[in-house]
């Protein structure tokens, strides 16, 4: 089953990238999606992975697993109305690579091993880059370009990170492998030395894919260059695994006990992250470089919450599905706005509520929802993380959290109510928006709305799940 869910994307995009009918091609990707989903849905609930293995599902590898149907998904129907409207374009490597990506971000989610999580986040991470390039402007190619050196020297830093830590192992009987269970059962014999410098690598490395500042400037150019669809999958999915596997990290300095690896450079990290995309969400005028900053500070959220650990890990892992969703109906949005405008900038975008009122109107919810505003399930997320930190006897840390929220909430508002209420330009019109990229954003924000005011004893259970691993619990 776990091989099926690894293989099925890739096959299904060489399949695409063989076929010469155009239709055919783009079926293939909410068929696709709706298999990987049936696939996902029939192994859980999922046993405890068995010693050894090398895939598996634990309670946070579910979460991801979970998280990146569900978007794979809404974004899959969208792609049908956004390529549909650019025959222009060949959509060959553009759906093969969708469906790899998918195939890639499972093997992430499934691995149970520290270089085979490598390869799954590095795959994921290639695949996404002709996503960013399928614009085909000057400005397009120079964010790819930016975006694969970037994240290339992240994933450079990563595997020495990873050769690190199993050069820790040496000493040990049977030791220097990467899977999992036996790095966290031999991890009181690892060498600190080595096992230190292995953390702070593996932090800069999958902190880079993830966005944390000063490792995030790959994120506004390729953010603001791919189309939405390609958004939301960077934002929700890749960030995600980067995640996962910075979570696979701390289990094993966890399980190695004090003077492994602090939380604290992830607590650091985390509210530098929301304090630069603060300011730069201040005095941003492109939206779709506005939300790559506000990524930004919910990959700090996310950070801070890892560092904090115990109630802080639980938050972590609610909030990124709730910002992910959140942000995957806002990213599909400014993708329906650009192309109506013929733009991005705020200068140029006015009164999208007139001009498209669905669009416009779900631009305007996801900012309040990405924002962490009640009902959305954001502000669940952030407000247990507020606590979290309280508890943990850091109001310092909780004092932060919510000055450089309030400062994103700000300097969000202020572009995302302009755009939408202020009078359009001359001459526009009302313009008719098709349900193909209406439905998906509409979805994900339904979903946002209804976990803020109902959240399921299963996905309870496994942020609760996810929190116990780095606890060192089963």
């Amino acid at each position: 089953m776990f091989v099926a869910l690894v293989l099925i994307g890739p096959i299904l995009g060489a399949a695409a990238f063989l076929l010469p009918r155009r239709g055919m091609r783009l079926a293939l990707l909410p068929a696709g999606a709706a298999a990987h989903l049936a696939l996902t849905l029939a192994a859980l609930p999922a046993p405890a992975p068995a010693p050894g293995a090398l895939l598996g599902l634990d309670p946070a590898g579910t979460l991801v697993l979970v998280l990146t149907d569900g978007l794979f998904l809404a974004c899959s129907v969208y792609a049908l109305g956004y390529l549909r409207e650019r025959p222009d374009r060949d959509d060959r490597v553009f759906v093969a690579c969708m469906l790899g990506f998918l195939g890639a971000a499972s093997l992430a989610a499934l691995a149970r091993h520290l270089g085979l999580l490598w390869v799954a986040v590095e795959s994921a991470t290639l695949l996404g880059a002709p996503l960013v390039h399928f614009g085909r402007r000057p400005a397009s190619v120079e964010a790819t370009w930016k975006y694969l050196m970037v994240c290339g020297a992240g994933a450079s830093l990563a595997l020495l990170g990873t050769f690190f830590l199993a050069y820790a192992g040496l000493g040990n009987p049977g030791g220097g492998g990467l899977g999992l269970d036996a790095l966290i059962h031999s991890a009181p014999g690892l060498s600190r030395t080595w096992l230190r410098l292995a953390y702070a690598f593996l932090l800069v490395g999958y902190g880079t894919k993830m966005g944390l500042a000063p490792l995030h400037t790959w994120k506004p150019d390729a953010y603001g260059e791919a189309p939405g669809v390609a958004g939301t999958l960077l934002a929700g999915v890749l960030t995600s695994t980067a995640f996962l596997a910075l979570l696979r990290v701390r289990q094993v300095c966890v399980a190695a006990g004090p003077g492994a690896g602090s939380g604290t450079p992830l607590v650091v990290l985390g509210l530098a992250s929301m304090a630069v995309a603060g300011v730069f969400i201040v005095g941003q005028r492109d939206l779709k470089r506005l939300l790559a900053y506000s990524s930004v500070e919910n990959m700090g959220v996310l950070a801070v919450g890892l560092g904090l650990g115990g109630a802080g890990v639980f938050a972590a892992c609610l909030h990124m599905v709730f910002a992910a969703v959140a942000e995957g109906a806002m990213f599909l949005c400014a993708g329906n706005i650009q192309r109506v405008y013929g733009s991005k900038h705020l200068d140029e975008v006015r009164g999208a509520w007139r001009l498209l009122p669905w669009s416009g109107g779900m631009l305007t919810a996801g900012f309040f929802a990405v924002t962490g505003s009640p009902p959305f399930a954001p502000f669940v997320s952030e407000f247990t993380l507020l606590s979290a930190a309280l508890r943990a006897g850091r109001p310092w840390v909780a004092g932060l959290l919510l000055a450089f929220s309030m400062l994103a909430f700000l300097g969000l508002g202020r572009a995302v109510l302009a755009a939408v209420l202020d009078s359009p330009p001359a001459g526009m019109r009302r313009v008719h928006e098709g349900a193909w990229t209406t439905l998906p954003p509409l979805a994900l924000l339904a979903v946002a709305a209804g976990l803020g005011l109902w959240m399921p004893p299963a996905l309870r259970g496994l942020a609760q799940g996810g929190a116990a691993l780095l606890a060192g619990r089963p």
